[in-house]
């Protein structure tokens, strides 16, 4: 029998005023309901934020380290039910186990890690140019944070957004994307085993034309942070805005990795390759181009292709290697670019076609080449696996190429020349720079966001950066 999830509000699991409910599938088993989750609308949106509003200020004063505790016993209890949150992760987001595995364990890495900076928020000593006077600054929490997350790291990314606005006393109203809320629910109720206090963390399904509409709108609400489409995005920016609230944003991306004359041709493969097809393509940091020097472009594009063949496609319970697009409508997606890039006159080596791995939303990768920088394939995002192959002559042109797009996410290169790798770092613009590295992968402990159309370029998220977003800075003087 199919589980009835419930909303999560003021300590309690509730159902969802309206009555209605929806269905969230296996993408590769569309026979397989993964679970019936609560279709919410405005007012149970807006209990949510009275819950967390009420809740603000006891939260507030709980002292820091005990605020750690909480977290760490919340991590401990990711880390008791980790086989059990990946199973859910790949039945319902479509993952390869691995790649599920290693996202939930960086969940539980990144509670363990905001539970010790509990302990350690405080603000700094400065000297005062005054006699007896001390001048120091203090950190406040900025109130009740709007979290609203995307589906392609549906535990990841509401854990880097969690864990710090909690650890520095803020509290929350959480709304996961529809396509995946199953393993985030876990994440919700391994805080609530943890004894986090009513209301402090609130949860709730359903459109984002309601329940985020609300939480970026609401006037109780102080902070709005959103990871997802760009178009989704720039409403939410808009919405928080209009209504004066604190806002962090990150959104697309069309990263590039650069091949230059002196890299390893078959290193450079695997770094552009794995960046492109990992996660089945559906990450914001996904390599979308490869823009390879032409000395290298034909090896580098048979390379490319052969690995490309060589991925092994199917549901990631059963141990493939790549499974399904998290749904039709982005299989959809995928497929019309692939034609799209063959109706632009680029060349499609290998792929792009639907793929018979079960009853699931599976394509194989495709790789083009002969790829002009301006076709709609090499400028706009795609996030499903095609790795466009731009030509160049050299490293200028490279770069030109690199940033020729409305996005500035992450961006690598792949070359043994030390003057091009620290240009490249000046160079690039974009949020994320990599020598010798693949797009994606990004370690916890140090700032993540990006530049153009890909972030709000107000906060960072992670690391330290993380723990901005979430508090004000209060400055006393205090003369004796």
């Amino acid at each position: 029998m199919t589980e009835t999830n419930y909303n999560y509000v003021d300590g309690k699991w509730v159902a969802a005023g309206t009555g209605e409910t929806f269905s969230v599938h296996n993408p590769a088993d569309r026979s397989d309901v993964v679970g019936e989750f609560q279709k919410s609308g405005t007012t149970d949106a807006e209990a949510a934020v009275e819950a967390a509003d009420e809740a603000s200020q006891v939260w507030a004063e709980t002292p820091g380290p005990e605020r750690g505790r909480i977290l760490r016993a919340a991590g401990q209890n990711l880390a008791d039910r980790k086989d059990e949150l990946t199973e859910t992760l790949v039945r319902e987001e479509g993952k390869a186990r691995p790649e599920a595995a290693g996202e939930v364990q960086r969940a539980i890495d990144i509670f363990a890690y905001y539970a010790a900076k509990a302990s350690d928020l405080g603000g700094t000593v400065k000297a005062s140019s005054s006699d007896n006077t001390r001048l120091y600054t203090v950190n406040e929490p900025v109130g009740v944070a709007g979290l609203i997350t995307p589906w392609n790291y549906p535990i990841a990314i509401p854990a880097w957004k969690i864990a710090p606005a909690l650890a520095t006393g803020n509290t929350i109203v959480f709304k996961p994307a529809s396509q995946a809320p199953g393993v985030s629910r876990k994440l919700v109720e391994c805080l609530d085993e943890a004894e986090l206090p009513d209301g402090v963390l609130n949860y709730v399904t359903g459109p984002g034309s309601e329940v985020g509409k609300t939480f970026s709108t609401h006037e109780a609400v102080d902070a709005v942070s959103f990871t997802g489409s760009s178009a989704v995005g720039d409403t939410v920016g808009q919405q928080a805005n209009d209504t004066g609230k604190r806002v962090q944003l990150e959104m697309g991306g069309k990263n590039p990795t650069v091949v230059m004359p002196s890299a390893d041709v078959d290193e450079a493969v695997d770094i552009a390759v794995s960046g492109a097809f990992g996660v089945t393509g559906q990450a914001c940091t996904a390599t979308s181009r490869a823009i390879v020097h032409e000395d290298i472009y034909d090896e580098f594009v048979e390379g490319a292709v052969a690995a490309a063949d060589a991925v092994e496609i199917g549901p990631g319970l059963d141990g493939a290697e790549m499974g399904p697009q998290v749904s039709e409508s982005e299989l959809d997606s995928t497929l019309e670019y692939v034609d799209i890039g063959v109706g632009e006159g680029a060349t499609l080596e290998t792929g792009g076609d639907e793929v018979a791995a079960g009853d699931g939303f599976f394509i194989k990768p495709a790789v083009f080449s002969n790829v002009d920088p301006t076709m709609r394939i090499a400028q706009e995002e795609i996030f499903g696996p095609v790795l466009a192959i731009i030509p160049v002559s050299g490293y200028e042109e490279a770069v030109e190429v690199a940033n020729d797009v409305r996005y500035g996410l992450s961006a690598s290169i792949v070359t043994q020349d030390l003057s091009e790798a620290n240009q490249f770092v000046e160079d690039s613009e974009s949020g994320v720079v990599k020598i010798n590295e693949k797009t994606t992968g990004l370690e916890l402990h140090v700032p993540f966001g990006g530049m153009k159309d890909s972030s709000s370029e107000t906060y960072r998220e992670q690391g330290d950066a993380g723990i901005d977003f979430y508090t004000i800075s209060k400055t006393v003087y205090m003369k004796y």
